[in-house]
């Protein structure tokens, strides 16, 4: 089987290639750039899965006839904000904004709410598509607290200031096999994995 991942974020390719490699499949899996690239996709649907979908359709619609497309949309909702940043997780701050730049601003908006009213879920949303346009979507889930400064050096996007229940170590604080094992993308992952092996 032949597996292309709709994305172009080098941090969700490395992510999701070792969860498929820990699943042990006989899995080649490929980046965009093997057909290339990425086709340009406007992430205009109401939630995760629809974005999802549309990336995987778009990669799917360029791919050789036994390649599969797999694409990933996910986010951070916090309760406090009525469920924002949400689908424009990745824009929170502006279309070219930074990590750091959406980090701020989700610390800037909750700067008057306390911690114990901070409660947020990364979800996510794995879209696969067959080569013969059969569609099925996987969602995860990891719920926690958003803190009030950044700790931790690893992960990306809100990791750093993103506690999962449970823990007392923020996302970027934990190893990539430990966040993998709670986290939303890994959870999406393995109801993947399953059907996979079906």
């Amino acid at each position: 089987m032949r597996l292309f991942l709709a994305t172009g974020n080098l941090h969700k390719v490395e992510e999701l290639q070792a969860m498929l490699a820990a699943a042990k499949l006989d899995i080649e899996v490929h980046t965009p750039a093997v057909v290339g690239g990425m086709p340009e996709v406007v992430e205009d649907q109401d939630s995760f899965s629809g974005n999802a979908l549309k990336k995987a359709r778009a990669l799917s619609a360029i791919l050789p006839d036994d390649g599969w497309a797999l694409a990933d949309d996910s986010g951070l909702c916090v309760d406090a904000l009525g469920g924002a940043p949400g689908v424009y997780s990745a824009r929170y701050a502006g279309e070219s904004a930074s990590d750091s730049d959406n980090i701020d601003k989700l610390l800037a908006a909750l700067s008057e709410v306390v911690e114990s009213d901070r409660g947020a879920s990364f979800q996510c949303h794995l879209a696969i598509v067959s080569p013969h346009g059969e569609e099925q979507v996987f969602k995860g889930a990891c719920h926690g607290r958003i803190i009030g400064e950044r700790r931790g050096e690893g992960g990306f996007g809100y990791d750093p200031v993103f506690i999962p229940n449970g823990f007392e170590l923020s996302f970027a604080e934990l190893s990539s096999e430990e966040k993998a094992g709670l986290s939303h993308r890994g959870e999406a992952m393995g109801k993947l994995v399953s059907w996979l092996k079906r």
